[in-house]
């Protein structure tokens, strides 16, 4: 009696097929990350439903709003500043002379902080000599150079751009600094051996190591440079948020200040979204990490 052989091997339970379009998992894929997209916004709106609609409520029938506001006061007032106008003239001139100031003070101090950064970072000496300096500069308190940049350059944009510039320099000439020091040392000393120079071992590997960074800390400059457009704007100004701000405060007007808190914030949102853009585009030769494809970001 023969077996057959070819019964018993097909006997078993039956192989998955391997064909499978390899487009469904990437529609799979997509489909997960929208649906988590959707979740996300949605908790995000649950919650600024939750605080906004406490506070709407707290302010009519706990607290005084004359000092803590509401949300619809807020609204009408920013309703009020796009459609009359400010009592420092156009809102749209007013966010146009802050946004100035910020764009030049971020662009300059971000200039000074990578140059410099990086290079300390390669002279160590010079970092050695110069860091109590640099440490005790960046301990000043900025309300204070507001102040005399305003006595220096008096009340129009220059000083404005130099309290934002310093604001800007300092986060980004530490990270600068750090980005340089972390350099691969063996790569640095192969690049040596096949006989690049000074300025080609800086181009080719120390400035794209310190890329990312550099561009972390751009992230939040953009923020300290508005920071500081405002607070030179709120020490003394003729236009900008800082001076709504400013005003709101000498008038009582609470919903006021809270307008200009939300137009600034939404002006640093803006720009986070157009600095992650901006990464995204120079960082196009760095795989993924594990987290960000997990999140699907």
């Amino acid at each position: 009696m023969s077996l057959d052989t070819s019964a018993v091997l097909h006997s078993g339970p039956d192989e998955p097929h391997s064909d499978q379009d390899p487009g469904d998992d990437l529609s799979a894929v997509r489909r997960a990350r929208r649906k988590h997209s959707g979740v996300v916004w949605s908790l995000r709106v649950v919650v600024l439903v939750a605080v906004f609609g406490s506070w709407e409520l707290l302010a009519t029938y706990v607290i005084d709003p004359f000092y803590y506001s509401k949300p619809s006061l807020i609204v009408a007032r920013l309703f009020e500043w796009f459609t009359v106008g400010t009592s420092k003239g156009s809102i749209w001139s007013n966010i146009s002379v802050t946004l100035q100031e910020a764009v030049y003070g971020f662009v300059l101090g971000a200039l000074l902080g990578v140059v410099l950064g990086i290079l300390f970072g390669r002279a160590r000496l010079l970092a050695e000599v110069l860091s109590p300096f640099i440490q005790a500069l960046n301990a000043v308190p900025r309300i204070v150079l507001a102040a005399l940049f305003i006595i220096w350059f008096g009340l129009g944009m220059e000083s404005k751009v130099a309290t934002a510039l310093v604001l800007v320099f300092f986060p980004v000439f530490f990270n600068a600094f750090q980005g340089a020091r972390e350099v691969d040392r063996n790569f640095v000393d192969n690049a040596r051996i096949l006989g690049a120079s000074r300025v080609q071992i800086l181009w080719s590997i120390v400035v794209p190591s310190a890329t990312s960074w550099i561009l972390a800390s751009l992230h939040t400059a953009f923020g300290f440079a508005l920071i500081g457009a405002i607070v030179g704007e709120y020490a003394g100004a003729s236009k900008g948020i800082g001076l709504l701000i400013s005003t709101a405060q000498g008038t009582f007007d609470s919903a006021g200040i809270y307008a200009g808190m939300i137009l600034s914030t939404v002006l640093a949102l803006l720009a986070e979204v157009i600095l992650g853009g901006a990464e995204k585009r120079l960082l196009r030769w760095r795989p993924p990490s594990q987290a960000t494809t997990t999140a699907g970001i």
